[in-house]
């Protein structure tokens, strides 16, 4: 069952016509090119991520050129107001709501990270933070949890975590982000060709912690990429916000993760946000 928003969030409701633009339009990164050698590690689940090296994969993506009505997805850090969702959702955008509800949404002021691909959204009160997991969570083979909106409407799918790689994005400046590489499981059945609208999704462990915030996908490679532990704690200290680690989470399974997904969106842990132009 689905929470009724509170009072305070329906009270600041942006105009509807806003959230009709942008959620029929989401738009994804769209894999260009992969270069670069390395097959996928073995999974195991008593190994940890290498570093960063210079010898890690390398795939291309494009950026949409120019900012245009979008939709993504985005999640709570703070309680206080505090959102994060993916950069390119909301870069360049002239207004930018999270939706709390059929036609209604809350305007929220950008701050994008300078040095990652991330991005802070601020409004005028918030839901329950999700925790963040400590930087020494991954292991290879582990399986991760992306809940959140993708083509516009509830979903989630999950994945198993490969290797670092670096993504080069492409746009009207071109940006390298260390990155994690996961492959696309279909725990729930078929996975849908496109997870548009997916983008600034949490990447959820076993114990419903963030690892990561989902930022592309390579549907040649059957892929989904994240940002890394590090630079999502990173991301959370230059906007100068604690975070949530004594949160409350909830323990994800592949039997559990659809069920605990509808929760999270339910309670406005994790909502749609979306972006107009000017």
């Amino acid at each position: 069952m689905t929470a009724r928003p509170p009072d305070w969030l329906i009270g600041l409701g942006v105009v509807g016509a806003l959230i009709g633009a942008a959620i029929v339009l989401p738009f994804w990164l769209r894999d260009s090119a992969a270069a670069g050698g390395g097959q996928a590690a073995p999974p195991s689940s008593s190994h940890a991520t290498p570093a960063t090296s210079l010898l890690d994969p390398t795939i291309t993506v494009d950026v949409p050129s120019g900012a245009g009505p979008g939709a993504g997805t985005a999640f709570s850090i703070s309680a206080g107001g505090m959102w994060m969702t993916a950069r390119h959702v909301v870069e360049g955008c002239a207004h930018t709501a999270i939706v709390v509800g059929p036609g209604q949404g809350v305007a929220a002021e950008v701050r994008i990270d300078p040095h990652g691909e991330t991005a802070v959204l601020i409004t005028q009160g918030g839901a329950p933070a999700l925790p963040i997991a400590p930087r020494d969570s991954l292991r290879h083979g582990m399986t991760a949890f992306h809940a959140g909106f993708p083509q516009g409407h509830p979903g989630q799918v999950s994945s198993r975590l490969l290797r670092r790689e670096t993504l080069v994005l492409r746009g009207r400046r071109t940006r390298h982000e260390s990155v994690l590489a996961w492959s696309e499981s279909d725990d729930e059945g078929p996975i849908p060709p496109s997870l548009a609208g997916l983008s600034g999704a949490p990447a959820l462990d076993s114990q419903g912690r963030v690892i990561g915030v989902t930022i592309a996908q390579s549907r040649r490679h059957g892929q989904i990429y994240t940002t890394t532990p590090t630079a999502l704690r990173m991301a959370i200290i230059r906007a100068h916000i604690e975070p949530a680690t004594g949160a409350r989470a909830a323990p994800m399974s592949p039997g559990s993760y659809s069920r605990i997904s509808a929760v999270l969106r339910g309670n406005l842990r994790i909502v749609p946000v979306v972006c107009l132009a000017g």
